[in-house]
């Protein structure tokens, strides 16, 4: 039992949802139905890949300042509330917080509390880095990934806070690539229409793994936040975070916003799913 709250604690963030699958380094497909606007290719031979992040187009407006609630299920459970935050930091970089915490008979038998940071550059979407603050039962951690562009490599750092123990690795990446938290936000900005799909690199401090995203369907999706004309998509991927194999669906609202509205990812021990609860939205500014 234990076991398995591990294992859907390391994925009770909503980014690192997209990570549960393998991530695959193999050739990506940017099928009919998407546009190919400026991408930033990597200058590595190290790293060989068609997948590429696209600069976000003239239309894309950052929700920044907007928080996203959710409430986590599994098994008809109420297992925890999730929150996601976007707001423009001081250096002009835009800055996502994704928060994670246990409820109910989920939180009594196995606690999570999970904080996640991380950083991207608005004019490309590359992203700079992420901050992962964790606690899992008994396990606390704190991990620093950051994206050295300038020498081609991801440069991580954790701290084991039950033994005191210290770690750093190195890793080479393209000349743009995303993190598990920014990669949500990224998806939303792309031209999202049935029978499209896109491909763009990922990375979570080891080596960098492409993610295919396939655009599905239309469906209509109720809240506690309210119904949703949504857009389903599949995310493909691979992951050394998670060994399950499993699969994963995301509805974005289909308006301008794309408003991450439901997540839902299936593994051996069950099904976990990520419902808005409510939406928070900056205060206008007074004239």
């Amino acid at each position: 039992m234990h076991r398995r709250f591990h294992t859907a604690a390391r994925i009770f963030n909503l980014f690192l949802v997209l990570a549960i699958l393998r991530l695959t380094a193999g050739p990506a497909l940017l099928k009919a139905g998407s546009k190919k606007p400026s991408v930033h290719k990597s200058a590595q031979d190290t790293i060989e890949s068609s997948a590429y992040v696209h600069a976000p187009g003239p239309d894309y407006r950052p929700p920044e300042g907007v928080v996203y609630h959710y409430r986590a299920e599994w098994r008809l459970l109420n297992a925890g509330v999730v929150s996601l935050r976007m707001e423009r930091a001081a250096d002009g970089t835009e800055k996502v917080t994704g928060s994670a915490d246990s409820v109910g008979l989920a939180g009594g038998i196995f606690r999570v509390h999970d904080v996640f940071q991380s950083q991207f550059d608005p004019k490309t979407f590359c992203s700079l880095g992420i901050n992962k603050h964790a606690e899992e039962g008994a396990r606390r951690r704190e991990t620093s990934i950051r994206f050295d562009y300038s020498h081609g490599k991801s440069v991580a750092d954790e701290l084991n806070a039950n033994k005191n123990q210290r770690r750093h690795w190195e890793n080479p990446i393209p000349a743009c690539t995303l993190d598990v938290l920014s990669s949500l936000y990224y998806t939303a900005s792309l031209p999202l229409a049935p029978g499209s799909s896109f491909s763009f690199p990922i990375n979570d401090g080891n080596k960098t793994g492409n993610l295919d995203v396939d655009v599905t369907r239309r469906e209509q999706v109720r809240t506690e936040a309210g119904t949703f004309s949504t857009i389903l998509v599949e995310p493909q991927a691979s992951s050394e975070i998670v060994k399950s194999r499993g699969k994963i669906w995301v509805w974005y609202s289909d308006d301008a916003q794309r408003i991450p509205v439901q997540l839902r990812g299936r593994l051996k021990w069950g099904t976990l799913t990520f419902t808005l609860q409510s939406i928070e939205r900056p205060a206008p500014a007074n004239r």
